[in-house]
C-alpha cells in the first residue's frame, strides 16, 4: 500500500517557508563572488571547467541552461580576462574545447574561499542538530534543482 500522496497546502506552505531563505543565501553567496571580481555565474561556469576541461560551448551552455550565442559571449568574455582558454580539438577540427587557465583557477579558488569562510562562519553559529538538518537537505535541495539523482 503506497502512502497518502502530501497535500497541496503543505507542499505550498513548505516552498514559502524556503523561497526566502533560498534566495537570501543565494544573494550573499553571489556578494562574496563579486568581491573577488567576478558574478556568480562566471564562478560557476570556472567551477565546471575546472570539473569538465575540453567541455565545449555547447555542452556549457546545456549545462547553465542558455543559448549557445549567450554563453558564446560569456566565454569570450572569460578569456579576454584571462581566465578560460580554448584548445582544437584532436578529432574535430570544427569544435574547440574549453579550459580554465591557472589565473582562473586562482580566482575561483579566491571565490570559493571567501564563500566558505562566510558560510562556515554561519554555520558555526547554529546548533548540532541545526547543521544536521541542513546536511540532510543538500542532497534533496540538488535533486530540486536537478543536479543529482
Amino acid at each position: 500500500m503506497s502512502p497518502d500522496p502530501t497535500p497541496v497546502d503543505t507542499i505550498i506552505a513548505l516552498a514559502d517557508a524556503l523561497r526566502p531563505a533560498i534566495m537570501r543565501v543565494s544573494r550573499k553567496l553571489r556578494q562574496e563572488a563579486q568581491k573577488a571580481g567576478l558574478s556568480a555565474q562566471d564562478a560557476m561556469l570556472l567551477g565546471y571547467l575546472k570539473q569538465n576541461p575540453g567541455v565545449g560551448v555547447s555542452a556549457l551552455a546545456d549545462f547553465d541552461q542558455t543559448s549557445r550565442p549567450t554563453m558564446s559571449g560569456h566565454i569570450k568574455r572569460l578569456e579576454a580576462a584571462g581566465l578560460v582558454r580554448r584548445s582544437d580539438d584532436a578529432r574535430d577540427g570544427r569544435r574547440s574545447g574549453l579550459a580554465i587557465t591557472p589565473a582562473g583557477g586562482r580566482k575561483l579558488d579566491i571565490i570559493r574561499r571567501e564563500r566558505n569562510d562566510w558560510l562556515a562562519a554561519r554555520l558555526a553559529r547554529l546548533t548540532d542538530a541545526e547543521r544536521e538538518c541542513l546536511a540532510r537537505a543538500a542532497s534533496p535541495l540538488l535533486r530540486l534543482v536537478g543536479l543529482e539523482g
